[in-house]
């Protein structure tokens, strides 16, 4: 068993000596070299043939971007430049408002319901225009009274004097009877009384008269009352009051009652109120040019001038207050708009 397993061994082994001498020598090393060089071959005709990330394209597109921002600087200096602002005039600054010298609050003289409102924001009114109407059916009532009174006192004044005209008539008559001796004295005095009797009546009924007629001329201008117009023309700036609501010249408790129709401001009267710093005041003067900016505008520069310098100080803020009248009229000028003047230097 033993013999036969190593004869088995022996035969698996190599001969290394005739492996030697059939391989030929160099011939085998020249067909090691030729594999060698096909494998070579062949990987590298199959990295030429692998396909390659496109990087051309990129560097085409830049070009164009390239080309058209050239494009572009050159065609700038074509183009026409932004207007530039005008330079800042030099002297001292201030800020303010624009404020109306004459603004008012419009209301009636008598509490009354508010029956018809005739302006709406932004109208434009004249003088004496009429605003709104109040509910006067009641002062229409007591004014129809009066002028029955009034009738009434011119009527019986009438009759008085009628009456009157009469009575010297007869005084008369009798007169002449006495004188031709057809009458007495005693009638004569009888008839003299009726005289200064209906005389007396008739200055009374005429006074009554003056009366009903100052009673009816005050309730027309009660009635008158009930219409609100307008005390200066202007433009309508707030609408404060609706049909409905009750108007009183006066405040009163809880909020239900409106003090006012509408609130009316003159454009022609607006201006420039500015506040100076009082370490700065001694650079302002009356009648100085002054050349305001709107913050609404802030490239349109309005001529002005100082129209007065308000004889007080602010002490929380340490300023003066400073009114400035504006040389153009505009409509683009409106209340309360923010503004900032420069009092210019004298040269």
């Amino acid at each position: 068993m033993t013999d036969q397993r190593t004869e088995q061994l022996h035969s698996l082994t190599i001969n290394r000596s005739d492996a030697s001498e059939g391989s030929g020598g160099p011939g085998w090393a020249a067909l090691v070299i030729a594999i060698v060089l096909a494998g070579g071959a062949g990987a590298g005709a199959a990295w030429f043939l692998m396909p390659r990330p496109e990087a051309a394209p990129a560097t085409q597109a830049e070009r164009p971007v390239a080309a058209q921002t050239a494009q572009t600087e050159t065609a700038s200096p074509a183009s026409p430049a932004p207007a530039a602002r005008p330079a800042p005039s030099s002297g001292l600054v201030a800020s303010g408002y624009v404020v109306a010298r004459r603004q008012a609050t419009v209301s009636a003289e008598i509490t009354g319901r508010i029956r018809d409102v005739l302006i709406e924001e932004g109208a434009v009114v004249e003088e004496g225009e009429v605003l709104a109407y109040l509910d006067d059916d009641r002062a229409q009532i007591d004014l129809d009274l009066f002028e029955a009174q009034e009738a009434a006192s011119n009527e019986r004044a009438r009759a008085l004097a009628a009456q009157l005209a009469e009575a010297r008539t007869v005084l008369e008559r009798t007169e002449r009877l006495i004188d031709s001796g057809y009458a007495t004295d005693s009638r004569r005095t009888a008839e003299q009384a009726q005289v200064d009797s209906l005389r007396a009546q008739l200055s009374a009924a005429r006074a009554d008269l003056a009366a009903a007629q100052v009673r009816v001329r005050s309730q027309r201008d009660y009635v008158d009352r009930h219409v609100v117009r307008a005390p200066f023309g202007g433009v309508v700036i707030a609408k404060n009051a609706q049909v409905g609501e009750i108007l009183s010249p006066v405040s009163a408790g809880g909020g239900f009652t409106r003090t006012g129709i509408a609130t009316l401001v003159d454009m022609e009267s607006l201006e420039l109120e500015v506040d100076v710093n009082e370490g700065q005041i001694q650079r302002v003067r009356a009648g100085q040019q002054v050349e305001a900016i709107l913050d609404a505008y802030p490239d349109w520069r309005i001529p002005a001038r100082v129209e007065a310098i308000i004889p007080t100080a602010d002490r929380a803020r340490a300023t003066i207050r400073v009114r400035v009248a504006l040389g153009e009229r505009d409509a683009r000028i409106l209340p309360d708009m923010a503004a900032r003047v420069t009092f210019l230097d004298d040269n």
